[in-house]
């Protein structure tokens, strides 16, 4: 497991500083359509942009703009460079996913093969590569939007819960839970569209809920089963030893 941890990290790194560097690369210069020159604008200046508001986004954008040093003219790709690199976190955060999803039809993850190894960590380079190369999403990372952080916050939120249902069962597992609260929290401050996070999460402790119960009832099942069985066994020679001496007379 050790190396199956080191080649998930270094891949999901290399994922993102690919689509970090392309994203970065291929940024908007200046404000684009829609609502990218307001969210710039209150960014810059800590405004108050249209109901609901994006305070999130705004204090984080706040201080990428800094980065302009006093230049007005490059104010607007500080902002986008900021976009273009929380892209590049989802990124990220959905190759982890999927290598997570892909392991899980591994039936000893503790003693993975090497193609077994390529098999998942194929699936999560061209899962998350082909997403981060998408038309919708490409477009929305180049921009001064509010879709490429609230889809960051989606991704790591996504990330956390599949994290907590693979540690569902040890003590500390809680910790995951506060984690998905915070995150979800100060989200809300970026988009709505992470509120899909608690669907997800409920979906994801139904199911764990159901299997429980599931292997539970079989359990139970089984041990009934055995120990009736047991029981018939252990009486066969009782009744063996009955029928000699009071029933095989009476046929015989």
């Amino acid at each position: 497991m050790k190396r199956y941890n080191l080649i998930n990290n270094v891949l999901g790194w290399v994922v993102f500083l690919v689509a970090s560097i392309v994203y970065l690369l291929t940024a908007e210069p200046t404000a684009s359509w829609w609502d990218c020159g307001e969210y710039i604008a209150t960014a810059d200046k800590l405004q108050v942009g249209h109901p609901p508001g994006a305070p999130t986004f705004q204090l984080i954008g706040s201080l990428f703009s800094n980065f302009a040093g006093g230049d007005v003219t490059k104010i607007a790709y500080t902002i986008n460079a900021m976009s273009a690199i929380c892209s590049g976190f989802t990124i990220l955060f959905l190759f982890w996913s999927i290598t997570m999803l892909a392991k899980k039809f591994v039936k000893k993850p503790e003693e993975m093969t090497t193609a077994q190894m390529i098999a998942v960590f194929g699936s999560g380079l061209v899962g998350s590569l082909a997403y981060a190369f998408s038309d919708t999403f490409w477009y929305s990372a180049v921009e001064g939007e509010v879709y490429a952080m609230s889809s960051c916050f989606t991704a790591i939120v996504f990330w956390a819960i599949l994290k907590w249902e693979s540690q569902a069962d040890d003590t500390h597992n809680l910790r995951w839970l506060l984690l998905i609260a915070f995150l979800i929290g100060i989200s809300i401050g970026v988009h709505l569209l992470n509120l899909l996070g608690f669907f997800a999460e409920t979906i994801i402790a139904f199911l764990l809920l159901i299997i429980q119960l599931l292997l539970y009832g079989l359990q139970t099942l089984l041990s009934t089963l055995f120990a009736i069985i047991y029981k018939i066994l252990s009486m066969i020679p009782v009744l063996r030893e009955f029928y000699d001496k009071n029933l095989k007379p009476i046929f015989e």
